[in-house]
């Protein structure tokens, strides 16, 4: 049975508060080190933190002193990352250099071209190249990277559809939860009864960073996908669950809509077998019942790391259209980088 001591960069934060509460009871992962600011190290993690998740704070980790996130505060194995991105890239960094890998929600490293931008059931492939990297001459500290939290879901849904017919083009519109801004999130002034209709920064991710999830490794490269994707993006009064609608013009449209629901009912996740603890058993669920999925009842199914799609219809415009829901601070964040340490440990690279 693995065994890892683990340190959380950004513990009292959004982010590191999702993990900690995820790593409880883990069977291979041990939360051994909080890291956060200078204002909060030397406190009680209970003293420094305002607990926002909706179980308790664990009672060993309300007892543990929060340290400065510097790598020798840290006797860990690797550490998980769910610092602001602002500060991100200096401290994981220097953990990566000092021979501790890092896997991060953050979005700093997300294009470095030997860093892996990861889904275990996109991608596993692209872990590659962390043996290309050069941040720890002995190559034990890397840096691996997960995708914003709207490219999760649409991916995961997108990856069936492509893989059987490939893809010339996506619009979409993301409707995404105010914890997605993190913690105070939206002024409710801002939020109750309105939506906003525009979310700095997110549209250029969104049209970014699939081309890299679903590009191919060649000779230690990405050869990036080059499919163009017109979105919008748009906060919502939801608290969590980004729920996207999607249209998709397909390379080679089979002329029949029951053919493209038979390709997302029957394809398989890659990793399925190497029974990663925190895997899904279905990632992606298709919904007959048009009005699912739905932020309220859906985004938590399989502990918040299933993918659900609906409504997957004929476009009189493009060729398909669908909507698709993913849990964003659980798959689309803190949970889909646990997963990425899992499939890092089971496919050797964690020592």
């Amino acid at each position: 049975m693995a065994d890892y001591r683990v340190g959380v960069l950004g513990a009292t934060g959004t982010v590191g508060q999702k993990f900690i509460h995820l790593l409880r009871n883990h069977p291979w992962f041990r939360v051994t080190a909080l890291g956060a600011s200078h204002r909060s190290a030397g406190k009680k993690y209970r003293d420094a933190t305002n607990w926002i998740e909706s179980t308790e704070m664990p009672d060993d980790i309300s007892e543990m002193t929060v340290t400065t996130c510097e790598p020798d505060q840290m006797d860990v194995d690797f550490v998980f990352s769910g610092l602001d991105a602002g500060i991100a890239g200096d401290i994981e960094k220097s953990f990566a250099e000092t021979g501790i890998p890092v896997i991060t929600n953050a979005r700093v490293y997300r294009q470095h071209e030997t860093v892996p931008l990861m889904v275990p059931e996109i991608n596993p492939d692209h872990l590659e190249l962390v043996r290309s990297q050069t941040f720890d001459s002995n190559g034990k500290g890397f840096i691996v990277t997960n995708p914003n939290c709207v490219c999760i879901p649409l991916v995961m849904a997108l990856n069936p559809i492509a893989t059987a017919f490939g893809v010339e083009s996506v619009i979409l519109t993301s409707m995404q939860a105010v914890s997605g801004a993190g913690y105070p999130g939206v002024p409710s002034l801002d939020i109750l009864g309105n939506i906003v209709p525009y979310i700095g920064g997110e549209e250029e991710k969104i049209a970014r960073e699939p081309m890299k999830l679903m590009g191919k490794l060649e000779n230690n490269r990405i050869t990036p996908a080059s499919f163009p994707i017109q979105a919008t993006a748009t906060r919502v009064p939801v608290v969590d669950g980004h729920l996207l609608s999607v249209a998709v013009k397909l390379k080679n449209n089979p002329g029949d809509i029951e053919k493209v629901k038979e390709a997302v009912r029957n394809w398989k996740s890659p990793v399925i077998d190497l029974n990663l603890p925190s895997a899904p058993e279905k990632p992606v669920r298709l919904y007959d019942d048009p009005r699912y999925p739905q932020p309220r009842h859906q985004s938590l199914a399989e502990n918040g790391l299933q993918v659900g799609m609906g409504r997957l219809r004929a476009s009189s415009v493009l060729d398909v259209a669908f909507t698709a829901l993913g849990h964003n601070t659980i798959r689309g964040a803190a949970g889909c980088a646990i997963l990425n340490a899992e499939l890092l440990h089971a496919k050797g690279y964690l020592g």
